[in-house]
């Protein structure tokens, strides 16, 4: 590996002094770079490798990847593999066990809103039910990462919106999918969500994730448009084309009792943005940049191998990052206000954290072996199954050729 003490990604050229030594960057395919780096902090070297996405380009896109169903996991190389991308990088935080309420299985669900080729998969879990480090003030669990309509990369916050029409009324629809519910909550499954459990949506609380599970549930199955099922407890085993099945905790719970077989009802949700552009694709992330300046009140502590997504020259380049997490020879992993300068001095304008740990996984085609190699090495000592990945498509080059 060459190593240079060169400018950032985008041409705007490092401090004299800076700590960081990147590798020259190969292409991956058109519109999308790989090249590693080295940095120097006070102790030990940290190692990392940065894919450079020009959304310029009319042959990339950016997509999201997923096992199938939101309720599911599976290793970032097996995903990307699957879905024909030319590199990826593990997502969101995510549903990994379940240890506080014994019987209870983990679903394996993300935790932030997900959107994946304009379908609106899922919302955001309460914020006290998240898995992952604390979060800065002001974040919360619907900020998300996406690209729009427009091709242009942004940071945005998706709040779902949506309700179940019944005989006599409105309800309130707080969650779509999602591995936890709000208190007084309902929540609707769609045949996205897959075979997991919907036991957990009731345990836990807005604030404690390890409160007790509600003992006032109850679950009911809609089939295009009618009530074919009341019962009290969240089930589990797939969602069948055609249905929607609603889970209510306390409140929630209490106007579902009240439906009955045969009654007509209607599920309409969305997940509302802040930006012009619908996202197109969208993964969940606190932010740890804003406008090239890191948030405040990140954490100076804990060090970790990360990963990060980040945003420049306008929404024009995603910048993604993964740390190795090789042990020994000095090597050290960083805190998430670490991070965001390493972000900022790589040329991201705006960036996220995403999943970490033995989750941190980077992955690129390698025409030398004709498929997916992972280009870090996981903390764990293995790929870790994930719930989903930020995917780069391109169009041309090596893999397209050895497809045809």
């Amino acid at each position: 590996m060459v190593l240079a003490g060169a400018g950032t990604a985008g041409g705007a050229p490092a401090a004299a002094a800076s700590a960081l030594h990147r590798s020259d960057a190969v292409a991956v395919a058109p519109g999308v770079t790989y090249g590693e780096f080295l940095m120097t902090v006070p102790r030990g070297i940290v190692h990392g490798h940065l894919l450079t996405v020009d959304l310029t380009d009319p042959r990339v896109a950016v997509d999201l990847l997923y096992p199938g169903a939101v309720g599911a996991r599976s290793p970032v190389s097996v995903l990307a593999a699957a879905g024909g991308a030319v590199a990826a990088v593990n997502g969101d935080f995510f549903h990994i066990d379940e240890r506080q309420h014994p019987g209870v299985a983990a679903t394996g669900a993300s935790v932030g809103p997900a959107v994946a080729s304009g379908r609106q998969l899922k919302g955001a879990v309460p914020d006290g039910q998240r898995f992952g480090p604390v979060m800065p003030p002001g974040a919360t669990t619907e900020d998300v990462i996406g690209v729009g309509a427009d091709h242009r990369a942004r940071l945005d916050r998706l709040t779902l919106r949506g309700v179940v029409l019944v005989p006599g009324g409105l309800l309130p629809l707080s969650g779509l999918n999602q591995y936890a519910l709000p208190v007084d909550g309902i929540g609707a499954y769609t045949p996205q969500w897959g075979p997991a459990s919907r036991m957990r949506a009731t345990c836990g609380t807005d604030t404690d994730r390890a409160a007790p599970c509600s003992p006032d549930t109850a679950e009911v199955t809609v089939r295009y448009g009618r009530v074919v099922a009341v019962g009290d407890l969240p089930g589990s085993g797939g969602v069948a084309r055609g249905n929607v099945v609603l889970v209510g905790r306390e409140e929630g719970a209490r106007q579902l009792r009240a439906l009955r077989v045969g009654e007509r009802v209607r599920v309409g949700y969305r997940l509302v943005g802040r930006g012009q552009a619908p996202l197109r694709f969208a993964v969940g992330g606190f932010p740890i940049v804003r406008d090239a300046e890191p948030v405040a009140g990140l954490d100076t502590v804990a060090v970790a191998v990360r990963t990060s997504a980040g945003i420049g020259d306008d929404g024009r380049v995603l910048y993604l990052l993964a740390l190795d997490g090789q042990p020994g020879q000095g090597r050290t992993g960083l805190t998430v206000r670490e991070l965001a300068l390493l972000m900022d001095e790589l040329g991201a304008r705006d960036a996220v954290n995403l999943d970490g740990g033995g989750s941190s996984t980077l992955v690129t085609y390698d025409g030398d072996v004709g498929g997916i190699t992972v280009r870090n090495h996981p903390s764990g000592g293995a790929e870790r199954p994930v719930a989903n990945a930020v995917g780069v498509f391109s169009l041309g080059g090596a893999l397209e050729d050895a497809r045809t």
